[in-house]
């Protein structure tokens, strides 16, 4: 089971009942039609055998688990060289609903305050938020920070508790 069998089964009854952007839409669609006839595709054949397979063409969006998954592995393994020896954490931070209503329409100032906030928040304590995983306008910032930092004098690194990003 995949991400476009989900959306081709269930997505056109879905949208009847939830309000998406355009660009989210284009997502939908593109993931719906990735690898299917409806974008087209070329007719593979062997030499060999004669055997003969299709072979429909991707989507290309960048949202799309089937088009991206390569490129997602091989950006992760650039990323390794960039780590430090150390362990990181992943934190998000999340709009609650009543505001998360009013980024949908003031884009650019909300995720602007969105990303100040989270940076501020950063230097000081953090805030977990965990939430389920669901296509509905959500807006959070995911952040990874290494697990421990520099010494006041910048001597030396100091590690959190293993396994634990705050003591809480």
């Amino acid at each position: 089971l995949e991400v476009a069998d989900i959306f081709r089964r269930h997505g056109p009854a879905w949208r009847q009942t939830e309000r998406l952007s355009l660009g989210q839409l284009k997502v939908m669609s593109a993931i719906e039609q990735c690898r299917s006839a409806a974008l087209g595709g070329h007719a593979l054949h062997c030499d060999g055998c004669g055997q003969a397979e299709i072979a429909y063409n991707s989507c290309r969006n960048r949202h799309c688990p089937k088009c991206q998954a390569r490129a997602a592995k091989r950006w992760l393994e650039a990323r390794q060289a960039d780590l430090l020896p150390v362990e990181y954490y992943h934190v998000v931070f999340t709009l609650p609903a009543p505001i998360a209503a009013i980024a949908w329409y003031h884009k650019t100032v909300v995720y602007g305050l969105l990303f100040d906030i989270a940076a501020g928040t950063m230097r000081t304590i953090v805030v977990l938020h965990t939430w389920g995983s669901a296509l509905t306008h959500h807006p959070h910032v995911h952040g990874i920070v290494p697990g421990g930092g520099l010494a006041p004098d910048g001597t030396r690194w100091i590690a959190c508790r293993r396994g634990f990003f705050l003591p809480v």
